[in-house]
């Protein structure tokens, strides 16, 4: 606890430092940034409440400018009508940049403390926003919502109490803290403690793990505590599953199409159309391409050993992003790891070739699954996306140009038509992503793996244990046991069951500072995802993949409004440092630099690193980059209504 305290301390003192530096909307980015990570809340919501803390900072900004319109200020639908005066306006003479801070600084703060302390009762998250606020001067305690006194504090008062009301009209369930019991589970929990998923009923429908027997099994030691490794909830429940009638930022009924599942209707956007199916009579195309993708990632989890010396060349040079989107997944992700995606032949900001840069395969497998993970306790998936735009405006070449053309915009308000335009295009991304979750309600990884190991094998028909829906065989990569094999030997109930080369899991770590899993030979009815095993899968079902959905609606957002495919100076870069950076075995064995050249190239890597880390298939993954583009094309093309009066 002791620690904790020191850390929250630390925590503050840098907000209150950085709050006195930068805009006021970046110092209430920031802090709903460190707010998020300490409150560990759903990525729905995260995505959310950046949007409505984003979009709140605008109204307080678009008020005071003539080429601007405002967004909630000026609405009026079934649900919600906001009674602004619109005719109102102050003087500009009497406008100065003190009462603009002051009213998108009271229009914030309202919104996070209601957030954080009505909704989620995370005090200490209120501590680090009332340092923000007090840093810059402000007084907690007026509240007057009397926007024609002609204070910009009643203005953001008055703009925070209407995105209060209007959220408890927007369909996320709010007022009951976003807790929604109307998903209906068809497949039974798993108890992650046992071997094998042999009595799994719905093998296309999305199954609960309860992680409680293992953990109880063990143990919870020091390094975990220490490390403050997250702990999952064993709730046999879906994660906001009424997400996709959240009243969106862009999405219309154009975007708009129905699914029809268990006699329900569903509404989706973007409608990518239902993943392979396994077939319960026949080996079909559609029993192939399902086997096929979760068994990909399975087989990709075989290169996450550091001690296999095979190295990468992760450079820009070679690793990017698609050109295209691919016809057949088949095409574009390989069994030994490889995927189709093309690098760069020059920096285009120095017009040199970009440095070679090798690292351990393994280190950088095993890091990008740990830096894009984004669960409990970081900034989330909507989260980090706001962090890199920041990284991306702190940079010495960047110029703040609205799409890249222009006068170069002033710090806030580049910051304030930023963070609104990708706060809408996530919210809606987390609203497409979860339409077609709940609608289609596809399978994960673990659940999967696990049940068609428990069956057999389906590669020859002539052994006992053939079964149509057990896994393939291939020779030094997924076999049969026999009686001469060492897993024999631990167990002689394990001859004729089906083994694995593959990721070990959490049962080879004892001590996360200085034990590595590795890779070997396992049952395949043990499979693990590369993630901690108090977390070991999301709770919500996987097609599409929210990652990807999220990662390519945020690359194509930072496209247009720069201008430039590039990051600043044509490379971006982040160093995890050696023995320093895994959180759930030791590693990297030496310090890995992560690259990239493009907004879509970090997109990408954010994309595969699930495949690595046992969370997606390659189906989850592509359709939620498409979808991801299509959301923010949408976005976009809105929020330039916006911005031209």
């Amino acid at each position: 606890m002791k620690k904790k305290l020191l850390f929250l301390s630390f925590i503050v003192s840098s907000i209150i430092s950085f709050a006195q530096q930068v805009s006021v909307a970046r110092s209430f980015i920031e802090t709903s940034l460190h707010m998020i990570k300490e409150s560990g809340i759903a990525p729905t919501v995260i995505s959310r409440n950046l949007y409505y803390t984003s979009a709140a900072m605008y109204d307080a900004w678009a008020f005071y400018q003539k080429d601007h319109r405002p967004f909630l200020l000026e609405m009026q639908n079934k649900q919600y009508t906001n009674n602004f005066d619109l005719s109102y306006v102050i003087p500009d003479s009497l406008v100065n940049d003190a009462m603009i801070n002051e009213a998108i600084s009271y229009a914030a703060y309202r919104i996070l403390l209601q957030k954080h302390i009505e909704i989620s009762g995370k005090r200490r998250t209120v501590d680090i926003l009332d340092s923000t606020f007090a840093a810059l001067g402000y007084d907690l305690n007026y509240t007057s919502t009397d926007y024609k006194n002609g204070r910009g504090a009643a203005l953001g008062n008055y703009i925070a109490a209407s995105y209060i009301t209007y959220g408890y009209t927007d369909g996320s369930n709010e007022d009951s803290q976003y807790e929604d019991f109307s998903f209906e589970i068809i497949n039974s929990s798993y108890n992650l403690n046992s071997s094998g998923n042999k009595n799994l009923e719905f093998k296309n429908r999305w199954q609960p793990i309860s992680t409680t027997q293992y953990m109880d099994k063990k143990g919870l030691d020091s390094t975990l505590l220490e490390w403050n490794l997250p702990i999952a909830d064993d709730e046999n429940t879906f994660l906001t599953p009424q997400w996709a009638l959240v009243t969106p930022f862009a999405l219309d009924s154009k975007d708009a199409s129905y699914v029809l599942k268990d006699g329900k209707r569903h509404l989706v956007y973007f409608d990518p159309g239902p993943p392979p199916q396994l077939d319960f009579e026949k080996d079909s195309l559609q029993s192939e391409e399902y086997k096929w993708n979760f068994l990909l990632v399975a087989l990709w989890s075989s290169h996450l050993d550091p001690s296999n010396k095979a190295t990468i060349d992760i450079s820009p040079a070679l690793r990017g992003n698609i050109k295209r989107d691919p016809s057949s997944l088949k095409d574009h992700y390989h069994h030994d790891g490889r995927t189709e995606n093309e690098g760069h032949r020059l920096n285009p900001a120095t017009e040199l070739p970009y440095e070679k840069n090798s690292v351990n395969r393994a280190d950088y497998l095993r890091v990008i699954a740990e830096f894009w993970v984004d669960g409990i306790n970081t900034y989330g998936p909507p989260g980090h996306w706001f962090q890199m735009l920041n990284r991306i405006s702190d940079h010495p070449d960047f110029e703040k140009k609205w799409e890249g053309k222009g006068d170069v915009l002033s710090q806030l308000e580049w910051d304030i038509k930023s963070y609104f335009t990708l706060g809408g295009a996530l919210h809606d991304a987390a609203i497409a992503s979860w339409g077609v979750k709940v609608a289609y309600d596809y399978i994960r990884p673990i659940s999967v793996i696990r049940y068609m190991a428990s069956q057999g094998q389906c590669s020859d028909k002539n052994l006992a244990n053939y079964q149509l829906e057990g896994l393939p065989l291939i020779k030094g990569k997924i076999e049969v046991i026999s009686k001469k094999d060492p897993l024999a030997k631990v167990d002689e109930k394990n001859i004729g069951k089906i083994k694995i080369y593959a990721w070990r899991g959490p049962d080879y770590i004892n001590n996360v500072r200085t034990d590595v899993a590795g890779v070997g030979w396992i049952l395949a009815e043990d499979w693990w995802p590369y993630q901690r095993y108090s977390f070991v899968t999301p709770p919500f079902s996987g097609y599409v993949s929210g990652h990807s959905c999220f990662s390519f609606a945020s690359a194509t957002i930072l496209e247009k409004k720069t201008g430039n495919a590039h990051f600043p100076g044509g490379l971006a870069e982040f160093t995890a440092k050696k023995n320093q950076f895994l959180l759930f075995e030791d590693g990297p064995s030496e310090d890995i630099t992560l690259q990239w050249a493009t907004y879509k190239d970090a997109a990408t890597e954010t994309c595969l690193s699930r495949l690595w880390g046992g969370i997606h298939p390659p189906c989850d993954d592509m359709m939620g980059r498409i979808m991801g583009k299509k959301v923010a094309n949408k976005a976009f093309k809105t929020v330039q209504e916006y911005f031209k009066n």
